[in-house]
């Protein structure tokens, strides 16, 4: 089984030609290259790396297929308290590589379709779609980390923090309970 071992992941490939080999890629690609990605992310640090593995393989149908892994590390916008938070982003992956929709159509579930050229894959295009689906939608840090831990603690029921005093206090509708008993 060859193995190509690249500091940097390349780009383009024949991932038709690689599937034929049962080739496994292992690199690097720099996640301040990936437009799509940056934008959706508070930061990255300027040499910031997604690590990635790819194995190429054709499966018993003769279906070109890309198992994968890979890991980042970023910044993300804590929910809670709106502050940065480094997490590593992972992922694995199975992936069958198609041409056309009517192809991507007939792949069994257990297969998420990437769309090719005849001979070209960009795979940091790949990367990046991976990336991105495995964003949180609502980053939070671990409660006990979470700068706002404190006013999350005020909030709940039966905290300790001091309750309002005078007026406030009473019930709002109490006004209503007086109206409720006058007659007109």
């Amino acid at each position: 089984m060859p193995n190509t071992i690249n500091p940097k992941l390349p780009k383009s490939v024949d991932p038709y030609k690689l599937a034929e080999q049962h080739t496994v890629l292992e690199g690097e690609v720099p996640t301040g290259a990936l437009s799509r990605f940056r934008d959706d992310v508070m930061g990255l640090d300027d040499n910031a790396v997604c690590s990635v593995r790819l194995s190429f393989r054709m499966d018993p149908e003769r279906r070109r297929v890309v198992s994968g892994e890979l890991a980042a590390p970023v910044q993300l916008q804590c929910q809670r308290c709106m502050g940065s938070m480094q997490v590593i982003l992972r992922s694995h992956f199975e992936l069958g590589l198609v041409t056309n929709d009517e192809q991507a159509q007939r792949l069994p579930q257990n297969l998420e379709p990437f769309l090719t050229d005849d001979f070209n894959a960009n795979l940091w295009v790949m990367v990046e779609d991976e990336l991105l689906l495995v964003l949180p939608p609502f980053p939070l840090h671990e409660r006990d980390e979470c700068p706002a831990r404190e006013d999350l603690e005020a909030l709940e029921p039966g905290s300790s923090a001091e309750k309002p005093v005078g007026k406030s206090a009473e019930n709002p509708f109490s006004v209503l309970a007086g109206l409720k008993n006058t007659k007109h």
